[in-house]
C-alpha cells in the first residue's frame, strides 16, 4: 500500500529531498544512497525540489509488500522543436542501496553495482489539461521491483517484459514493455556503488515479438525515429492506436525482417514454464538422478550449474563473437559487468528443492530421447530459438520459473557444450542440452514450425505432436509474464 504526498511534506516514512544547499547536519542524517540519487534528480529539475511522490505506508525491509521505497514524479517541459512532447517524469528509489546498512541489499563495496545496480525510469505523455501526473505508473515499477527482488534476475537495456495487459488497465494497445538507458539521467555514484537507470518503454504486441525475434535495441532505434511512438526519448503514449509497422510499413520488411535474416537473434534465453522428461528408460529408485525430471521432488541445482546456466541467461552471446557457452565462474555478473557477491536469493534456485548435489558427484548422462513440455507462450518462441539463434550457430535457455529445471538447445557450433554430435542429448542433474543434428532446410515463419521440422532438426527428439502446440498449454499453467534476458 502506497500513498501520495510531496517528497518535502513530514511524515515518519518520507523525508524531504536535500538540495545543495541543505544544511550539513541535515545532510548526514539522510540516507546516503537517497542522497546521491536525489542530487542527480536536483541536477536534471532544479526548479522541483518538491515533487510529488509515491511512498511505500510499510517499507519492504519492515514488512512491506513495496520493494521500492519511493517513487518521485517530475513534469518534464520536452522539447517541441526536436519532436520531444511535454511528459511526466518518474524515477524509482529502491532496487539501488540506499542506506548501506544490509537492511534490504547487502554491502559490497563502492566498486561494484549499489544493492542491483540499477533504479527504473519512466516518461509518460502529459495529456491536455492534465495538471498532476497519474500514480498507475508507480504501481508498475513496484510490479517490475517485486520481480527483481524475488528472482534477482536485474534487467538491462535491451530486455523486455511480456506483460499482457494495457500498462495503465485501460483498452490501449500499449501492452507490453522494452527498457533502455534513460536519455538524461546520468550514472551516479554513491557510497554504496553506482546506480544507472534503466527507463520503461511501452510497446504494442507486434513491437514486442519483433524485439524477440531480431533484437530490443534494434526496436528502440526504430521507435524513435517515430515521433508518435516515443521519439528521440522514447515517451510512452498509452493512446498510440497503431504500431510503427502500421505507420511505416516498410520498417518490417527493410529493416527487421532484413535483421533478423542477417543478424539473427540477441535474446540468449528466457525464464518460462516448460518440463523435460528422460525417456530412455524409467528411473531404477528415489536415487536414481532421473528422477530429477519424472519425479515429484525435483532435485536443485548445483552452485557450478546454476551459475553457467546464469551466464548464458544474462550474458549470452555477441552478434559477432565466437559462439561458446560462458564458463563455469563462481562470480556472477549483473548488467553492469561488476562482480557481485550472492545475496538474500539466488535466482535460479528453489525454495522447495531438496539439498544441492555437489557439481562433482553428478555424472553427466547421455539420453536416447527426451520429451520436451512448454506452455504456450514458451513454445511460441521455439520459432525464434530456430530461426534467430541456432540457425546463427548460436545457443538459446529455457529456464524453469516453478523449479530448477533447464533446457538449453546448442548448435553444433557452440563450444563447451555437454551434448555433442555423437550424443546430442545430454543431462548435467535438472540441466538438459540439446544438440541440434546438421540440416538444411528450416521454416522461417512461426506458423510453420510444426512437428515435422522439429523432428527434421532434432531426428531422435519425442515430441508426440503436443509439446509446441495450443494443447500443451493445458499440461502447464499459462505464463503471465514471460521474463527475458538478453544477451
Amino acid at each position: 500500500m502506497a500513498e501520495l504526498r510531496p517528497s518535502g511534506a513530514p511524515g515518519p516514512t518520507a523525508p524531504p529531498a536535500p538540495g545543495p544547499t541543505a544544511p550539513p547536519a541535515f545532510a548526514s542524517l539522510f540516507p546516503p544512497g537517497l542522497h546521491a540519487i536525489y542530487g542527480e534528480c536536483r541536477r536534471l529539475y532544479p526548479d522541483q525540489p518538491n515533487p510529488l511522490q509515491v511512498t511505500a505506508i510499510v517499507k519492504y525491509w519492515l514488512g512491506g509488500p513495496d520493494p521500492l521505497d519511493y517513487v518521485s514524479m517530475y513534469r518534464n517541459v520536452g522539447s517541441p522543436s526536436a519532436n520531444i512532447p511535454e511528459h511526466w517524469h518518474y524515477i524509482s528509489f529502491g532496487l539501488s542501496d540506499l542506506y548501506g546498512d544490509n537492511r534490504v541489499h547487502e554491502f559490497t563495496g563502492t566498486d561494484g553495482p549499489s544493492g542491483f545496480g540499477f533504479e527504473l525510469t519512466f516518461r509518460l505523455k502529459r495529456e491536455t489539461g492534465e495538471s498532476a501526473p497519474p500514480t498507475w505508473p508507480a504501481e508498475l515499477m513496484q510490479g517490475l521491483a517485486r520481480y527483481v527482488f524475488q528472482s534477482e534476475n536485474t534487467f538491462c537495456s535491451g530486455d523486455h517484459v511480456s506483460w499482457h495487459s494495457p500498462l495503465d488497465n485501460s483498452e490501449s494497445r500499449i501492452q507490453h514493455m522494452l527498457l533502455t538507458e534513460d536519455p538524461q539521467m546520468q550514472p551516479v555514484q554513491t557510497p554504496f556503488g553506482v546506480v544507472t537507470f534503466l527507463q520503461i518503454v511501452g510497446v504494442c504486441t507486434e513491437e514486442l515479438h519483433s524485439a524477440q525475434q531480431w533484437n530490443g535495441q534494434g526496436i528502440l532505434e526504430l521507435l524513435r525515429t517515430v515521433p508518435v511512438a516515443g521519439g528521440p526519448w522514447l515517451i510512452t503514449d498509452m493512446r498510440r492506436g497503431e504500431t510503427i509497422f502500421e505507420i511505416d510499413p516498410h520498417l518490417q520488411q527493410e529493416r527487421v525482417d532484413k535483421g533478423i535474416e542477417t543478424d539473427g537473434s540477441n535474446l540468449s534465453g528466457v525464464s518460462a514454464k516448460c518440463a523435460w522428461d528422460d525417456l530412455s528408460r524409467p528411473p531404477e529408485d528415489d536415487e536414481d538422478s532421473r528422477s530429477i525430471c519424472i519425479g515429484t521432488q525435483p532435485r536443485r541445482l548445483s552452485g557450478k550449474d546454476t551459475e553457467q546456466i546464469r551466464e548464458t541467461l544474462r550474458r549470452g552471446l555477441e552478434i559477432n563473437s565466437k559462439p561458446v557457452l560462458p564458463p563455469i565462474n563462481p562470480q556472477r555478473q549483473n548488467g553492469l559487468a561488476h562482480d557481485r557477491a550472492p545475496s538474500r536469493k539466488d535466482s535460479l534456485e528453489s525454495d522447495s528443492s531438496t539439498a544441492i548435489i555437489p557439481h562433482e558427484l553428478i555424472r553427466t548422462r547421455q539420453l536416447e530421447s527426451v520429451h520436451l513440455k512448454f506452455n504456450q507462450e514458451s513454445g511460441a518462441l521455439i520459432p525464434l530459438c530456430l530461426r534467430g539463434r541456432l540457425l546463427h550457430g548460436r545457443h538459446f535457455t529455457y529456464k524453469s520459473i516453478t523449479g530448477d529445471m533447464a533446457i538449453t538447445f546448442v548448435s553444433t557450433g557452440v563450444e563447451g557444450a555437454f551434448a555433442t554430435e555423437e550424443h546430442p542429448y545430454a543431462a548435467h542433474g535438472p540441466w538438459l542440452q540439446v544438440r541440434t543434428a546438421p540440416w538444411q532446410a528450416l521454416p522461417l515463419e512461426p506458423q510453420e514450425c510444426q512437428a515435422p521440422e522439429l523432428h527434421r532438426l532434432f531426428p531422435q527428439l519425442h515430441h508426440k505432436g503436443k509439446s509446441v502446440t495450443r494443447e500443451s498449454s493445458q499440461e502447464l499453467p499459462r505464463l503471465s509474464c514471460l521474463s527475458p534476458v538478453s544477451c
